[in-house]
């Protein structure tokens, strides 16, 4: 786009950090629902949950509130507890740490390596090395940050050295794919999330995906506050939450997970289109083992030796050209609670360093090539105004 067309385009264009595509086929199976007076634990809720199982191949899917819920369910069904040790990224959503704290574990924070800015194999294995010395069970939660996944050769092969359990946060990766297989299936369960930034929407709501038996009956039964299946409605085996799915989150799942390649497919161009457009920044890089790529969100890097301060004052223009971009992620280990158990500044070196200079464009299914343009235009000048 010519630049006094961008200047023209300055004055109406509003682009907002993420959207669900939401057709009218979605809101006619949310509208059903509401009519049929059936609002939990429908056929929609099962219909969802085996879409989801047959679509990354696992044998169950249980469907619940959200992806926390789905983490903790996950940790919870394999006894996860104050004994335990939960390594985990610092460079994610907090809920990837908190689920450990919810059983009273220990979280221990792995580095990240620059590049995809998932977790650093390298660094895992030191921790695994210390770790083994104590005599904890040791998990691992293996987080496809941003959707793509991490090199899970290099996991494995760690793991049949120290033998620990894989937790897999797909949260953000819904059918990417590392070497022709879905991510959600490299750990003993995997989660997905589905808040309205990701690839589909329920609303709020995630899922757990397994193919062992005993993790998704318990699973079922924890999600309704402990009843096993076939129990009575006040028969409680076990103590458990209210983490169910409602039945129109289910139905607006099913709905959207019909179309999920279609999904995947236009943001896959999106992130072409950004690709090709921008300057100034480090891009994201898919690696070859990376067979599909399911993007979440395009984070961009500033370039080396941006200060933080620096990087607010360019989200902050952004912000005032009426883009809505966001730094991407705070490092989880300098959050309060973290702090409180002792992490600080300087143990994590990269994930410091990278996140102080990340930035969320706008990314959407339906973004439009404008909205690409002007995103990236407004983006070179804040670069040029403030580094």
């Amino acid at each position: 786009m010519k630049e006094q067309e961008m200047i023209k385009a300055m004055e109406r264009l509003k682009v907002p950090l993420s959207r669900p595509q939401v057709t009218d086929e979605d809101v006619e199976v949310v509208v059903k629902i509401l009519k049929s007076g059936r609002l939990s634990l429908g056929p929609y809720l099962k219909l969802f949950e085996e879409h989801v199982a047959e679509y990354v191949g696992a044998r169950y899917a249980v469907a619940v509130s959200s992806g926390t819920a789905a983490l903790h369910l996950i940790l919870k069904a394999l006894d996860f507890s104050s004994e335990d040790v939960l390594i985990v990224p610092s460079f994610t959503f907090v809920a990837s740490a908190n689920v450990a704290l919810f059983e009273k574990g220990d979280v221990v924070f792995v580095d990240i390596e620059p590049v995809t800015m998932n977790l650093d194999p390298t660094h895992l294995e030191v921790l695994l090395e210390k770790l083994a010395k104590d005599g904890k069970r040791v998990f691992l939660m293996a987080v496809d940050i941003f959707g793509h996944p991490i090199d899970w050769d290099a996991i494995y092969n760690l793991k049949y050295k120290y033998n620990f359990t894989i937790v897999e946060d797909s949260c953000e990766a819904l059918g990417s794919e590392y070497k022709g297989r879905k991510v959600g299936t490299f750990g003993i369960a995997g989660a997905f999330a589905f808040y309205p930034n990701k690839q589909i929407t329920t609303g709020e709501g995630g899922v757990l995906v397994t193919d062992d038996e005993k993790i998704a009956k318990l699973a079922k039964a924890l999600r309704n506050q402990g009843r096993s299946e076939g129990a009575g409605w006040l028969e409680h085996e076990f103590v458990g939450y209210n983490y169910r799915m409602d039945e129109l989150s289910a139905g607006l799942g099913w709905s959207q997970i019909k179309r999920i390649d279609d999904i995947i497919e236009k943001r896959n161009q999106a992130a072409q289109r950004y690709t090709s457009c921008l300057r100034y920044v480090e891009l994201p890089v898919v690696k070859d083992y990376v067979t599909k790529m399911s993007w979440f969100v395009y984070v961009v890097k500033l370039p080396k030796g941006t200060t933080r301060e620096q990087r607010n004052k360019i989200i902050n223009y952004l912000n005032e050209q009426g883009i809505e971009a966001r730094n991407y992620f705070e490092p989880v280990h300098l959050q309060r609670p973290y702090r409180e158990l002792g992490w600080s500044e300087g143990t994590l070196p990269v994930t410091e360093e990278i996140a102080q200079r990340t930035v969320a464009l706008p990314f959407y299914t339906d973004i439009t090539v404008e909205e690409q343009e002007y995103v990236a235009y407004h983006l070179e000048k804040a670069i040029e105004y403030y580094l």
